[in-house]
């Protein structure tokens, strides 16, 4: 294996350019095409701007500014990406694009070089399907932005090559990211886990609580972000498609039910910082309510649950679940290091009070997962 393969980049929108970046930066040469002219023609005049103004903050010598920029080849034509010993692509979020982007790519590569995708909402196993060489597909899911963010999800599916995976970690590994290895589920760790932190706030909106005193009681829990100032960075739109995407996902299963509160704020346009005007934004923070310790507990206590949810599906663990949390989202605890914190008998009480108080359809949303409960 070399250490420093060819690596192909299909888009180059913000996260194809980001990702192209990390892997230019690490000192890997870098293939890369876009279907639409502008994108490719601008490709290489917008990475330069990132880099100098990393030079004149002082974060960045003009000579690795320069050998970065000499790594990335743009090109028009898919054929130049023969060479490449991994591709990734960063196209439309739509499962038959992908697909046949791959099916296009298959014949053009060697039969060993894996087919990534950054997709972070569609069946890995679904992209690979009809593919002569399933076993070479994967999911590598980059965060936005890709050179800053340290957390890459690796997703393989059921069939992908256990050497495929392992290239594909090292060589992403070696170019500074934290790779987590993850199940094809929906939603993969970051976006399923983080569900009941958006979720169980809107479902408290619901019973007359207000989204700066939720707010308020996360950041006085060591939050950077309270789940409110979280969906107006996103964009509520984005957030209630996410949330819409994985409820359909899991067979409308109420833990991931999309509150009349998210829609409501989409249907009145204020989608957070992009428009101006959001759930908290842009007032300033509110002081933590007497209840802010309650308020905590509830959103870490379904937190807890979900991850015990996703572990036994299988595909990760404790650690690596824990690990996705903190880089993902920036939050200063995982679940399962929320669970030692609050011990197993404090979230069972609060999940069993939770599933008491819920009227019934919600009343599953409330039960406690595999692994969580003392008699498994």
């Amino acid at each position: 294996m070399t250490d420093r393969p060819a690596i192909g980049i299909v888009g180059l929108g913000t996260m194809g350019l980001g990702i192209a970046q990390v892997y230019a930066q690490a000192g890997f040469p870098v293939i890369a095409t876009d279907a639409h002219a502008p994108a490719r023609d601008s490709a290489k005049t917008r990475l330069a701007d990132t880099l100098t103004a990393r030079v004149a903050a002082g974060k960045l010598a003009e000579t690795e500014r320069d050998a970065t920029l000499a790594r990335l080849n743009v090109t028009p034509d898919l054929t130049s990406l023969a060479p490449c010993q991994l591709i990734i692509e960063a196209i439309v979020e739509r499962l038959e694009a992908k697909q046949t982007l791959f099916s296009t790519l298959e014949p053009l590569v060697a039969p060993d070089a894996i087919l990534a995708t950054n997709t972070s909402s569609l069946p890995i196993h679904a992209i690979a399907q009809g593919l002569r060489h399933p076993d070479r597909v994967l999911a590598l899911h980059f965060f936005n932005p890709p050179p800053a963010m340290k957390l890459v999800e690796l997703a393989p599916h059921v069939g992908t090559d256990a050497n495929a995976v392992s290239r594909a970690q090292q060589w992403t590994e070696s170019a500074g990211k934290t790779v987590i290895l993850c199940p094809d589920r929906p939603g993969f760790i970051v976006n399923r886990c983080a569900r009941p932190y958006y979720g169980e706030a809107l479902a408290m909106v619901a019973e007359g609580h207000k989204p700066a005193e939720i707010d308020a009681a996360m950041t006085a829990a060591g939050y950077r972000l309270g789940p409110f100032a979280l969906i107006d960075l996103i964009g509520a739109d984005i957030n209630l498609a996410a949330t819409e995407g994985m409820h359909a996902a899991m067979d409308r299963h109420p833990r991931y039910l999309p509150f009349p509160a998210l829609k409501a704020q989409v249907a009145s346009g204020n989608l957070g910082r992009k428009t101006g005007r959001g759930f908290v934004f842009p007032d300033g923070p509110a002081a933590p309510p007497e209840d802010a310790g309650a308020i905590a507990l509830r959103i870490e206590a379904t937190l807890v649950n979900e991850a015990h949810w996703l572990l036994a599906e299988g595909g990760t663990t404790p650690d690596g679940i824990d690990t996705a949390m903190r880089l993902g989202l920036n939050f200063p605890r995982g679940p399962f290091e929320a669970l030692a914190r609050h011990g197993q008998t404090t979230v069972m009480a609060e999940l069993a009070r939770l599933r008491a108080a819920a009227p019934d359809a919600l009343k599953p949303r409330y039960d406690p997962a595999p692994g969580l409960r003392p008699d498994t």
